[in-house]
């Protein structure tokens, strides 16, 4: 089954679940690009590995861990057995994240060709340790001469000035070794996702990358038809009254998806 909407799900953009979306879109996109560069280029899905700070804490979600705390409990008598008694433990938060991301490697050299980042809320959230890792990466390639691509499909969270304000989602290209400016696909709820440039070396024409036809196929694998709860709230932010309405009917199916 296919999205309610024609270009990205808003209801994916949920914290809970977006560790998930982002796995399967680094997955395809890596899939995609390998199929069409190999063998004169590898794909690789690379991770960044940084420590959560005690102020990240209320800032965004983090990743629960576990830690025991209580011994056994005396056992309960079934009809058939005494069931043995379990140790109680409480979560406790991993200070430890990793973050994928996705690198092209020219096959003989194994040099850095691009690196392609989806960006997660943990990017997004201002002073975080997250933001900091992930700010570090991106000058460190913007000053190589290696592309740069970053795509963004959360509303939500901070934005650098280029591209703040501008719409509801965009994919954002730097070439390496260039002076020219960001190339930038700006996209709005109402909009299917565009097709991106992602270059390679220079005597390589650009390769295509249908970012509508990647998030179609992780939405029907990852069957979120029938996870994401399209009959409650709508993840933050929120919309604009047009917007809000718009997405009601989408759901619906009062309105055409192209509409």
């Amino acid at each position: 089954m296919r999205s309610p909407f024609p270009g990205m799900d808003p209801y994916l953009e949920a914290p809970a679940g977006w560790a998930g979306v982002h796995s399967r879109l680094i997955n395809a996109i890596s899939e995609d690009l390998a199929d069409r560069i190999m063998p004169a280029f590898l794909v690789t899905i690379e991770e960044r590995v940084y420590l959560l700070e005690p102020e990240d804490g209320g800032r965004h979600p983090l990743v629960p861990d576990v830690l025991v705390v209580r011994g056994p409990e005396a056992g309960r008598t079934t009809a058939a057995a005494v069931i043995t008694p379990p140790t109680l433990i409480e979560q406790l938060v991993d200070p430890e994240v990793q973050e994928s991301f996705i690198e092209i490697r020219d096959r003989l050299s194994r040099e850095v060709v691009a690196t392609i980042e989806i960006l997660s809320q943990r990017n997004k959230a201002p002073g975080t340790s997250g933001q900091e890792a992930f700010l570090r990466k991106r000058a460190a390639v913007l000053q190589s001469g290696s592309h740069w691509i970053e795509i963004d499909l959360l509303r939500g969270g901070e934005r650098p000035p280029d591209v703040r304000g501008r719409s509801d989602y965009y994919a954002l290209l730097k070439r390496g070794g260039a002076a020219h400016p960001f190339e930038v696909w700006f996209c709005d709820l109402r909009d299917s996702l565009p097709t991106i440039a992602v270059p390679l070396r220079p005597q390589w024409p650009d390769v295509p990358l249908d970012l509508q036809d990647i998030l179609t196929t992780v939405y029907r694998r990852g069957h979120y038809a029938e996870l994401l709860p399209y009959n409650g709230p709508m993840p933050s932010p929120a919309l604009n009254p047009a917007d809000a309405r718009w997405v009601a009917a989408q759901i619906a199916g009062g309105l055409p998806a192209s509409t």
